[in-house]
């Protein structure tokens, strides 16, 4: 069987957890790991069985030893690591969001262009099983008229900063704020199943560091149809999410992890004022990997296939919603300092 073999950058939590569902694909091979610290980097290669350990990217972008590279750095480091790996004939899988802004994905994507290798974000979500029976079933509800996604996590660092500490989660020089880190799994779905919206209307409750810790945005699709996100990292929600059409709904335990997805029709209307209640429907599947499993199988098959992109987390889908997210920032005038180019 054709393998491919990876290097990872970055040593954090989510790095473990694509490596543990990316293990369950028999042509994924781990090989090597980059991080700053050879200490670090020692450390995540013992708990990996990991045989080569790097300090340096160019020198790992450079080694014969990988064909691709995961990236799990900070948000403002993704474009630069990227490029430099796709100029070393390296496939890209990145984490989302893609970038800081859509200047870097805009350049993350001429870099895959230029050197012919294989660009995509590890949106999650999209490429689960349970997207796709989402994605299938939507004809179901007939005329789609709103969307609506929810995502609202306190963060576990949410004290520290309220203490005075600048962690990286809230750091605008990290490319960060609630917007980069869960909005964006509210907004990337939409523009999976429905496009470019035509008006964002945003709403951003802006912290002391710079950065967004929650956020509220409508967008109007041509008048036919509207859409809602609510997403935060410093208040909980519980809230389905939910797509709503004249001939039924399709509601969702969580965008980010989708679970539970019922289809329920609208009720029949027997005249005189009343109406029969229908029965919810599951569209929920039996999957039988880990979540991670599926985006890193997609990227994979983009590898031995000789494929750029994915046409689910597709070049386009990554753009449109980071130029989403730089429209959302202006509004809110959340500036980073990656949006200002190197010279």
């Amino acid at each position: 069987m054709q393998k491919v073999r990876f290097g990872v950058v970055g040593t954090n939590f989510i790095s473990d957890w694509v490596i543990e569902g990316a293990r369950e694909d028999p042509r994924f091979e781990l090989v090597a790991v980059c991080s700053r610290s050879r200490e670090h980097g020692g450390e995540f290669a013992a708990r990996h069985s990991i045989a080569h350990v790097f300090t340096s990217l160019d020198e790992m972008a450079s080694s014969p030893l990988i064909d691709a590279v995961y990236i799990a750095s900070p948000n403002f480091m993704h474009a630069p690591q990227s490029i430099l790996c796709m100029s070393r004939g390296k496939h890209v899988l990145c984490e989302k969001p893609l970038a800081s802004n859509a200047r870097e994905a805009r350049e993350m994507i001429e870099a895959s262009e230029r050197y012919g290798v294989a660009l995509m974000e590890a949106m999650k979500p999209t490429m689960t099983p349970h997207f796709k029976a989402l994605a299938d079933n939507l004809p179901r509800v007939g005329e789609v008229r709103r969307y609506f996604a929810s995502y609202c996590q306190y963060s576990s660092r949410y004290d520290r900063f309220k203490a005075g500490e600048l962690p990286n989660a809230f750091n605008p020089k990290m490319s960060n704020g609630a917007i980069m880190d869960i909005g964006v799994y509210t907004i990337y779905p939409m523009v999976a199943l429905f496009g470019r919206p035509d008006r964002i209307t945003a709403s951003s409750v802006v912290l002391s560091s710079g950065v967004d810790g929650q956020g509220a945005v409508t967008f109007d699709y041509g008048g036919r149809m509207q859409a809602t996100v609510l997403y935060s990292k410093i208040a909980d929600s519980r809230l389905r999410s939910e797509i709503q059409g004249e001939q039924g709904l399709i509601s969702l335990d969580t965008i980010n992890r989708m679970a539970d997805i019922t289809f329920t029709p609208r009720a029949v209307n027997l005249g005189g004022g009343k109406s029969v209640a229908t029965v919810a429907d599951t569209l929920s599947v039996k999957v039988s990997h880990n979540e991670y499993y599926y985006e890193v199988a997609e990227f994979i098959s983009l590898v031995l296939e000789g494929r750029r992109q994915s046409e689910v987390n597709s070049h386009e889908n990554s753009l449109i919603t980071m130029e989403i997210i730089d429209e959302i920032r202006r509004q809110a005038g959340i500036v980073y300092p990656a949006d200002q180019p190197e010279t």
